[in-house]
């Protein structure tokens, strides 16, 4: 078993990806503006401050001991739900130039690890 100090590192470190990620959701709202799914109802602009405040909020429960095993289940679940928006990106993203479609494109398998260290935090808390 893994000491606690590294777990806890890495379940700060899942915390932070996570609130960085939130934040910018308000900092820089057009850009994921345009990867929300269309079929979505409302606004993309709902959408990006939803998903930034579940990023923040996820975020606030994987960096507290007492809530990090159900933060980090959420994080899970988000990692899973944001997927049709990179999806969508990597649609969009097929007649721009070779670098803008390697970021689109390098975001899908990117999920799997994500998804993979959210579980392993979630497995490794009490």
């Amino acid at each position: 078993m893994e000491p606690t100090r590294s777990r806890a590192r890495s379940a700060m470190a899942l915390a932070t990806l996570l609130g960085l990620a939130g934040a910018t959701h308000f900092t820089r709202p057009k850009y994921y503006d345009a990867i929300v799914p269309r079929s979505l109802p409302g606004t993309p602009r709902q959408w990006t401050y939803v998903s930034g405040a579940a990023e923040l909020a996820v975020a606030a429960a994987v960096a507290t001991p007492r809530t990090r095993r159900l933060g980090a289940f959420a994080a899970t679940a988000l990692f899973v739900a944001v997927f049709p928006a990179n999806v969508k990106m990597a649609l969009d993203f097929r007649g721009k130039s070779p670098k803008a479609r390697a970021i689109a494109y390098g975001r899908l398998p990117l999920q799997i690890p994500l998804v993979a260290w959210a579980w392993k935090v979630a497995k490794a808390s009490p």
